[in-house]
């Protein structure tokens, strides 16, 4: 079936519209393919897309899902499969990131879920990292072009057991090489940790440079967990101007019931507006794409 777009916008994002009364099952796979490669997120709305469709359809494009182990945030199962996550951990804004970029084996594709929208904010928002880097002043450009980024993290016994869902600190340790990820295990069983990586990365066609990173919420949300590797500070100036840029090139997905997200992780930053309504209910998978990428 023919899908029908509009863009989202600049130059980034399309949304899908049904205007046909279709299922979402029924549109052309290879045509979403080429649009997601080439806008770099979707928002499929008015298909009246239920869980089992939403996990229907992302099985069709997506492979390798991930079940959040290793990741900062406390997320719920739903339906009992570990790969459909809830995002509503708390109802603080989030600034904007790429996922799971403090560590190396971060998923390459998001899809969001929005069960039930919030009466009002919690938006969800995203931006083009490409874009992102472009308007970075040229002193910023220079700066993260030859500093790499330094995230440390100190987890108690019961934060780590959460976190990489295991209470083998065996099992903890593997994950880490596997990550790239530097640990220290403390008398206590308290484990420290420490990630080194760049915030400017080359596009997967290799021709453009993309800002994307933790580092905004990292600065945000948690204190003295993210540095320059050399441990210089990343300054209040330095979080201003990339805050700045954010909030101009931003766009914001105000959810409706049912709305499917697609997005590219290594190139679209996302994050979220602050919230108050509880029943505000929106899934997450993590995966890679099963199409060439």
């Amino acid at each position: 079936m023919k899908v029908n777009t509009q863009l989202l916008s600049k130059n980034v994002g399309q949304q899908i519209i049904n205007t046909d009364n279709i299922n979402i099952l029924d549109l052309d796979r290879e045509e979403i393919i080429n649009l997601f490669k080439s806008y770099g997120f979707l928002l499929f709305r008015g298909l009246e897309n239920s869980v089992d469709t939403f996990t229907q359809f992302t099985n069709s494009l997506s492979k390798d899902f991930l079940d959040y182990t290793g990741g900062v945030f406390n997320r719920r199962v739903i339906n009992g499969n570990a790969t459909i996550l809830s995002v509503n951990d708390f109802k603080d804004e989030i600034k904007l990131h790429g996922e799971m970029y403090y560590q190396q084996d971060i998923p390459l594709m998001l899809w969001f879920f929005c069960a039930h929208p919030a009466s009002q904010d919690g938006e969800t928002i995203l931006c083009d990292g490409r874009q992102f880097f472009n308007e970075l002043s040229s002193p910023l450009k220079e700066l993260f072009s030859k500093k790499k980024l330094k995230y440390v993290g100190h987890l108690n016994k019961d934060a780590w057991q959460k976190q990489y869902k295991t209470n083998d600190l065996k099992v903890v340790e593997q994950t880490c090489i596997r990550n790239n990820l530097l640990l220290q295990i403390n008398d206590d069983e308290s484990i420290d940790l420490q990630y080194i990586c760049p915030a400017i990365h080359p596009s997967r066609c290799g021709k453009y440079p993309t800002f994307i990173s933790s580092l905004l919420p990292a600065k945000h949300r948690y204190k003295n967990t993210v540095f320059f590797e050399d441990n210089s500070e990343i300054t209040d100036d330095i979080v201003s101007e990339l805050n700045e840029v954010a909030d101009r090139i931003t766009t914001e997905i105000s959810w409706q019931a049912g709305d499917i997200l697609m997005v590219d992780n290594t190139r679209i930053m996302h994050g979220r507006r602050a919230f108050s309504d509880h029943q505000r209910d929106i899934y997450l998978r993590l995966c890679s794409p099963a199409f060439p990428f």
